[in-house]
């Protein structure tokens, strides 16, 4: 009976929340408390200070952590904390610039306030990916792409590794069902379980445009456009990539602003 007990607590999850509002905290507790899993959860830390505390005194598997606080934000959290073995999951108001950061670093975020759905949704995938936790790179990129003077980079996660990829490392991305390809300047391919949906999202301010329903093209590596055969817009790698008409002006529009 007694090596149950213990079993069980090995198995149970420690779930630290770090918000500067106690009524944040201890409602994102109930609502985790509701969902009937197997974790204990710790509404603890209400600034940067003490949330680092928190992390070093309970060891957490999962954060949901507060960007803006009172003395900092849980950016500087993160800075502070050497060895995150831990999975994050952010909390936001609506804040354009850190969830882009928050995106192209492949981390998890949810806004406030926070829906039940998308808190449970979120939780579960933290707890699937325990056993994968994040790489340092992905803190490290983070940690760049928050700075405004910082040439953005974008996380890439496949099965087997983490890339850490400057978008003027890509040439071209390809769409394959569910999955996306990107082909970079060492004729390195990446493949993703994401859709170029997300992508095109992401990226579209950034020089990239979305030529044909497959294809997401970087507009700097555009070598020319070849009539023959149909159309086709031919990158400096020498990949032909099929132009939509429905995006033919907007593509050449884009060409003359280079």
């Amino acid at each position: 009976m007694q090596s149950h007990i213990v079993n069980q607590a090995r198995l149970m999850k420690k779930i630290l929340i770090i918000d500067d509002e106690n009524r944040t905290r201890q409602l994102i507790a109930k609502m985790i408390e509701s969902f009937g899993l197997n974790v204990e959860t710790i509404p603890e830390g209400e600034n940067v200070q003490s949330g680092i505390e928190a992390i070093n005194k309970h060891n957490p598997d999962i954060v949901f952590l507060d960007i803006q606080m009172p003395d900092g934000t849980g950016f500087d959290v993160l800075t502070s904390i050497p060895n995150k073995t831990f999975e994050v999951i952010f909390i936001t108001a609506h804040e354009e610039f850190a969830i882009k950061a928050i995106k192209f670093s492949a981390l998890d975020y949810l806004l406030k306030p926070v829906d039940t759905t998308e808190l449970r949704s979120a939780l579960e995938r933290a707890l699937v990916t325990l056993d994968e936790r994040p790489e340092p790179s992905q803190f490290d990129a983070l940690h760049k792409n928050i700075q405004p003077s910082e040439k953005r980079r974008l996380v890439l996660k496949t099965q087997e590794s983490v890339h850490v990829v400057e978008l003027d490392q890509i040439i071209r991305c390809e769409a394959d069902r569910n999955y996306t390809s990107f082909f970079l300047l060492d004729n390195k391919r990446i493949l993703v379980s994401k859709t170029l949906k997300e992508y095109e999202t992401l990226l579209s301010a950034h020089n990239f445009l979305r030529i044909q329903q497959s294809h997401l093209v970087n507009i700097d590596y555009v070598d020319r456009y070849d009539k023959k055969n149909g159309g086709a817009v031919v990158m400096k790698d020498g990949s032909e990539v099929p132009l939509s008409p429905a995006k033919r002006d907007l593509f050449f529009k884009r060409l003359e602003n280079l």
